[in-house]
């Protein structure tokens, strides 16, 4: 971790910009999962205790960025943190026009500013259309960079500090999350962004061994450079989920109506050759359970590897979940990523519960990647035996692939 964090600056008296990532689910009216919410008290609270304030901003869904839209509004995620934390916070009802809320400020204050997004400039992109030229295309897209830098600018005079703790956001080049750090002199990592960049950049870069990954998931093409980055860096890759039988189908077997990419044979091969050129364990199924339906209400079979037609593999089967136990057992350093069938459906949810379970049991430093691989092994009540859940499924997907994170790069060196 060669970036400053809120340890490394002075905050009594300062205020704080904080980016966090409040992009919460809600259904009729309720927060159903307050996980990033309570990921960023620790950082919030650090900045209170040694004396600053806070101004808080956020995104939440996908909102069009042509204003206000109620369903995408902080405000209730505001509210909830005034009860989190037991602390009155103000909230200003446009980020981009919080002057008044912000100067009012006192030390151990918190304002929380609306969506972000409402703004088409956070984002700064624009979607070209077919009956868009490419010059007026640029045109736009340069206009709408313009744009970008004065939100940020404007985000920027909130504050004496940049901190960004949105780890989720992290591979964003978004107003809030990296352009505002060049209207900033301290751009610092929360405590949230510092953990999830030392256990991730630890077991890419510096793993205790045996060093294992698992990779699950649709796609094999959601994960493409991700396969190929961690073959060069780990002792054995597992693959399971939808994305083993585009490799199964590559190796001649037949897989019925189980997902497939057609598309990423020539890939997986090309893959499967380099593991066995670089004496890495690559583990793939050896059996399956297949169902008739994509439904929990299916006809099932276990199968081997050759999927009969008309049926489709859903999860792995039990002589897989036992192998690829047997792998995790002795590994030191596991990071996970991606579930090992339609966990969602209990018919088809053994392997990942058996997958989860042998990673809680391994006595490894283990991370689990984000997305569906948290919502797992939260679903399986063994998320207190993990050594670190990550926020970010994206950011935590690029990180694994080698890519620079620009919510990262662009905060101050120590």
């Amino acid at each position: 971790m060669n970036k400053k964090t809120l340890r490394d600056v002075d905050l009594k008296g300062k205020r704080v910009v904080m980016r966090v990532d409040f992009n919460v689910p809600i259904k009729d009216g309720v927060i159903t999962d307050d996980t990033r919410v309570k990921g960023a008290l620790p950082s919030i609270n650090y900045v209170l205790e040694k004396g600053g304030s806070l101004v808080l901003m956020s995104h939440l869904g996908r909102p069009k960025g042509k204003g206000f839209e109620a369903d995408f509004s902080l405000k209730l995620v505001a509210e909830y943190l005034a009860k989190l934390t037991g602390k009155p916070v103000t909230f200003a009802a446009d980020c981009a026009n919080a002057d008044a809320e912000v100067a009012a400020l006192k030390p151990g204050g918190i304002v929380m500013l609306e969506n972000t997004r409402f703004y088409k400039e956070e984002e700064g992109k624009v979607k070209k259309t077919d009956d868009m030229s490419e010059e007026d295309y640029k045109a736009k897209k340069a206009a709408l960079k313009d744009k970008q830098k004065v939100l940020a600018q404007k985000l920027a005079s909130y504050g004496d500090i940049y901190c960004n703790d949105a780890f989720g956001s992290a591979h964003r080049a978004h107003a809030s999350t990296a352009v505002i750090c060049k209207y900033m002199k301290d751009n610092v990592a929360g405590l949230l962004m510092e953990r999830e960049i030392e256990y991730l950049g630890t077991a890419v870069e510096k793993p205790t061994r045996p060093f294992v990954a698992i990779l699950g998931g649709a796609k094999v093409s959601d994960k493409l450079a991700v396969v190929n980055n961690l073959l060069d860096k780990v002792d054995t890759l597992i693959i399971g989920g939808g994305m083993a039988y585009t490799f199964l189908k590559a190796m001649g077997h037949d897989v019925g109506k189980s997902l497939c990419e057609l598309d990423q044979l020539d890939y997986a091969n090309q893959m499967i050759a380099k593991a066995k050129a670089s004496g890495k364990q690559l583990l793939l199924p050896v059996d399956n359970v297949a169902a008739d339906a994509f439904s929990n209400d299916a006809n099932t079979q276990v199968v081997g590897n050759d999927i009969p037609a008309g049926w489709m593999a859903l999860d792995i089967g039990p002589k897989t979940t036992a192998l690829y136990a047997a792998a995790i057992k002795g590994a030191k350093t596991v990071v996970w990523n991606g579930p090992m069938g339609c966990f969602e459906m209990p018919k088809f949810a053994g392997g990942t519960t058996g997958v989860c379970k042998a990673v809680a049991e391994s006595g490894s430093v283990s991370i689990i990647g984000g997305g569906d691989s948290v919502s797992a092994v939260n679903k399986s009540g063994l998320a207190d035996k993990m050594t670190h859940i990550s926020t970010g499924g994206g950011a935590s997907l690029e990180f694994l692939e080698g890519k620079e994170l620009p919510g990262v790069a662009a905060l101050s060196d120590k």
